[in-house]
This record gives C-alpha cells, structure tokens and sequence, in this order.
C-alpha cells in the first residue's frame, strides 16, 4: 500500500485536522494527550465524554459499512484519521476495545440482532467494552482458556478467572472467551459469548502495575449470567471468531500508533537538549537510531495495510507486533538514558512519575501483551519461514 492522498483525501484531512484542534483547544483541552501508557487511570469522566464527542460527531467506526452505521471510509482515510488524532495529541480512547475489536467482530460474524443491540453504543460512545482472553494459564497459549460457560434455559452461566482485562474496571460488557464443551479438542469447544459487567457474579480486582496504577484487571465470573442468544457466531465455534478478533486489532490504527511513538521520541530529543546530552556522541547515535527505526515501522505498518485492504490475515501481523513492541521498549530505555542520573528518582510529593520514566516502566509489557515476542517468532518461523514447528 502506497499512500497516495487525492484530493479528496486531502480534503478529509483537512476536515479532521480542523474539528481535532478546535476540540482539543477548547472544552476537552484538559484531556488533550492524556491516558496515553501509564496515564490511562487518568480524567476517566472527561474521556468518557470525549468518546460521547467523538461519537456525535461520527469519528466513532468510521471504516465501518455504512450499513451498520459508519462511514464507509477508505483504508487511506482511516490512516489519515490516526494520523491526525496522534498529531493532535488525542486523548487515550476509553472505546478503543469495542470499536477496534467487537465491532468489526460482530459486523463479521454476528447476526441481525446482536448487530442492531450492540453496535450503536459503541458508535455513540456510550457503552464500553473490555476483552476477556487471557487467563492465569491461557495467556499466548490461549487455546488452553478454562473459564466455562454451561446452559441453563434462556442464559449462559459462566465460571472463571480472566486476567490482564484492560478496562475491566469501567467496562459495561466484557466479550468472554468460555469453553463451552470441556470433551473437545483444545481449539474446539469454545464460544464467544457477550456478557454484562454490571451484575452479581462479576468480581473485578485491579492489578497494580510497575508504574502504580492499575489499568488491567483481574476478573472472577462465579454464576454469572448473560443471554442464551448472546454468543457470537456458532456454538462451541468462538476459536474462528476470536482469530477474528485479533486480525482486527492490527488494522489503521497501527499508523497512528507509530505517530504516537514519534510524538515522544520529538519530547525525548527536546530533553536531549535541554540537557546537553546531544553532545554526547552515543546518545546522538541511540536517537536517531530510534529516528530510523521508527520510518521502518511506518514502511512495516504500510505493508500489513497493503494485506489487509486485500481482505488477507497475514503473519505479517506478527511481523510489525514483534518489530514495534521491540522499539518501544528500547524507547524507553533511551527515554532514561537520557534523563541520567535523574531517572532513578522522582520529584517531592506527590512523588509522580515524570513521563519518560512512565514510558520506560509502561513500555516494560509491550513485549508481552496482545502475543508475547516469543510467540510471535514461533509463528513468523513457522508460518512465514516455514520452519519445523516447535517440539511439544
């Protein structure tokens, strides 16, 4: 995929650029690049109600069909919509969950009624979403997920332990990964079920991260309920859905992603100087080290797009999750490198972190969230390289 804007791209551009920096100067200014990594408990209301702005304004889904109430934009667009958000130091999305992965899911895989139930909250902003796949022995391995869903009349009773749940904690449903038929082969036997937050049976307890704040959860289902109707796609078929569901979460907003990691490497260089430390031979090295690298996630992210606007799932997915998380972690290692010394303390009360110390603690998980590093070259190996699959 090359982008090559028309102007009628440019014209999008220039209508997102506009409503962006009138917003974000005006009545969200206070949220304007907050709840980024390691800032997400952050002015949760007044991102709740960003999301509402969003949605109102039709900037919520707007890859979507126009059939399903989106705007039916192009992938180019799309690009341009994150590119211009990260440029206007957008806030962290409090519906990134529901937008980026249920919708696209339900679009693909859901039937009338869940579609006509559940999608227009998610374009309004007002019903928010969090993801229930990784357990305590389910996490890269998610074939192995134990939590279990049994019938009972009209309504699935659901048992067990989720972990990691971004959002949890303000989620008003949860898409749950449940093993619906414990005599089936691991891949088998699994359904995707909808399921309300807000109910008895639902135990959510924060995990309190490196950084001191606690934006995954873990969540205990003991008897908890949803609708018999609420299962995505087939009966004991939610492997095929949830592969579904991670296809979408590496789809435009990748671009944006990399504009966001640009926005603080520009912070990291400011500092660089304010300090003196561009003087230094090696750390002017390691910055525009992070400088190329960053073009070559640009040109990684370009070529997923290029897949996916085909309508292709490619490993090369894994390419660019393995290729990015990598360099953001080595991002905040600079980022502490070049504070120096004062990067192992922090200020007087209230003892705050600065940002380049939340971005090398935060950036600590990339490698490990959303398919670790190691899982991610068994599967490049496997499946790009063809190598012998891993002995089990």
């Amino acid at each position: 995929m090359e982008l090559r804007f028309s102007s009628e791209d440019e014209a999008f551009r220039h209508e997102a650029r506009g409503w962006l920096t009138d917003q974000l100067a005006g009545e969200f200014a206070v949220v304007r690049g907050r709840g980024g990594p390691g800032d997400e408990h952050e002015l949760f209301e007044e991102r709740a109600a960003w999301e509402r702005a969003l949605g109102s304004a039709g900037w919520i889904g707007i890859g979507w069909p126009r059939e399903f109430g989106g705007r039916g934009l192009s992938l180019t667009q799309q690009v341009i919509f994150y590119e211009e958000y990260a440029r206007a130091q957008g806030p962290g999305r409090v519906g990134i969950v529901g937008e980026g992965l249920l919708g696209p899911t339900l679009i693909q895989f859901g039937n009338e009624e869940q579609k006509r139930r559940f999608l227009p909250g998610i374009l309004t902003g007002t019903e928010i979403w969090c993801q229930g796949y990784s357990e305590p022995n389910a996490g890269s391995d998610l074939a192995n997920v134990q939590t279990r869903a049994a019938r009972d009349g009209d309504e699935w009773v659901i048992d067990g332990q989720k972990v990691w749940t971004s959002l949890a904690h303000w989620a008003d449903w949860c898409f749950v990964l449940c093993r619906t038929d414990r005599d089936a082969p691991r891949h088998r036997g699994i359904s995707y079920l909808l399921v309300p937050m807000r109910q008895p049976g639902v135990e959510i307890r924060p995990i309190v991260q490196v950084t001191g704040t606690s934006e995954f959860n873990e969540v205990f289902f003991d008897g908890a309920r949803t609708a018999a109707d609420n299962v995505v796609g087939a009966v004991n078929d939610g492997w095929k859905v949830a592969m579904g569901t991670l296809a979408f979460e590496r789809g435009a907003s990748t671009l944006g992603q990399q504009l966001s990691f640009e926005n603080e490497l520009a912070e990291l260089l400011e500092t660089a100087h304010k300090r003196g430390g561009s003087d230094d031979p090696l750390l002017r090295q390691r910055l525009a080290d992070a400088w190329i690298r960053l073009r070559i996630m640009r040109f990684n992210a370009l070529r997923s797009l290029t897949a996916l606007e085909r309508g292709q799932i490619t490993p090369l997915t894994s390419v660019h999750k393995l290729y990015w998380a990598s360099l953001h972690r080595d991002l905040g290692e600079l980022a502490l490198a070049v504070l120096g010394a004062d990067g192992a303390v922090v200020d007087g009360p209230p003892f705050e972190l600065a940002p380049a110390q939340r971005l090398f603690l935060y950036s600590r998980a990339d490698t490990i969230y959303g398919g670790a590093n190691q899982i991610q070259r068994n599967v490049i190996g496997e499946r790009v390289l063809g190598l012998p699959k891993e002995p089990r």
